[in-house]
């Protein structure tokens, strides 16, 4: 399957929030939809699935009006949506039937789910009774009712401590293996770039990049090295390569050294430059920003 966001505005009240914004995505992948807080992205996932109407644009899923209230969606929307004095089980097996699942298939989705979130002891309690994280790995189990083929995935994190945020990366990574169509929108970078194949990027409602995760790391890594010494300090190395080579430019991160190459010189110059001049390099390769640092260079250290 392929989603296509082509196009999308929205205007609330005269301001517009959201311009021309267009990607895609593909079955099998998960796209990471990123942006800082306010960017649109919220906007976005519900104008996808028909929360309102986009001023214009449109969404396609295989080249056909994409219709959420006809397609096997499931949904885990930012403003968290469960009653909480309702029992588990119960409010489950009735978002079920509410897709179109029977009685029976709803109840075996709903038990299914929460083994898989170690909730089955929870699943005749009242939501309010649960602590935050089990609430929100409810929330999560109600995304994921009737194996839906799409999975839009709003902060799925948030309020989840580390054990149990390894319990839904499993689920993630299992739904993209099963071919699922996955948008994951999060502010953690560190679960985008853990388990997504494209990001998407937006800003005060405008398209920024989109893509291959790996081939954006590569085009603006901008053919730099990465580089460190086992018995330099990362001060005492930029000092020494400053003193005696020649044709680069050298800057900081964390640990070590990004090295560009000037004037068309070739990296194994450098490294033999190196090597005569008697500087020791305990590793060297090539140089590609984290999606921290790609998000940053892209809305601005204030924005971001």
């Amino acid at each position: 399957m392929i989603l296509e966001i082509k196009n999308i505005n929205k205007s609330f009240s005269g301001k517009q929030v959201l311009h021309d914004i267009s990607f895609k995505v593909t079955s099998g992948k998960a796209m990471g939809f990123l942006g800082r807080n306010g960017a649109g992205k919220t906007t976005t996932i519900r104008a996808l699935m028909d929360v309102f109407e986009p001023d214009s644009g449109e969404f396609l899923l295989d080249g056909v009006k994409f219709d959420p209230s006809t397609s096997k969606v499931g949904y885990l929307p930012e403003e968290r949506g469960l009653y909480g004095k309702e029992k588990i089980l119960s409010q489950l097996i009735y978002f079920a039937t509410l897709r179109g699942a029977t009685k029976v298939e709803a109840k075996a989705s709903a038990e299914h789910l929460l083994e898989r979130f170690g909730l089955s002891q929870h699943k005749n309690h009242k939501l309010e009774t649960l602590s935050k994280g089990n609430q929100q790995k409810v929330q999560i189990a109600q995304a994921l009712l009737n194996d839906p083929d799409i999975i839009i995935l709003d902060e799925p994190f948030s309020g989840l401590d580390p054990v149990n945020s390894i319990v839904l990366e499993e689920v993630i990574q299992e739904s993209i293996q099963k071919g699922k169509l996955v948008i994951f929108s999060s502010h953690q970078m560190g679960y985008v770039e853990a388990f997504c194949d494209e990001i998407t990027l937006i800003d005060q409602g405008r398209f920024i990049l989109s893509g291959n995760l790996k081939d954006i790391k590569s085009k603006l890594g901008n053919d730099r090295l990465k580089v460190s010494s086992k018995t330099l300090e990362p001060d005492e190395l930029s000092k020494q390569l400053t003193q005696n080579i020649t044709d680069i430019t050298i800057e900081s991160l964390d640990h070590a050294l990004i090295i560009e190459l000037l004037n068309q010189k070739a990296k194994s110059d450098f490294i033999l430059e190196c090597f005569q001049k008697g500087i020791i390099l305990e590793s060297y390769g090539p140089y590609e920003p984290s999606l921290q640092d790609i998000f940053i260079k892209m809305v601005g250290q204030d924005n971001a």
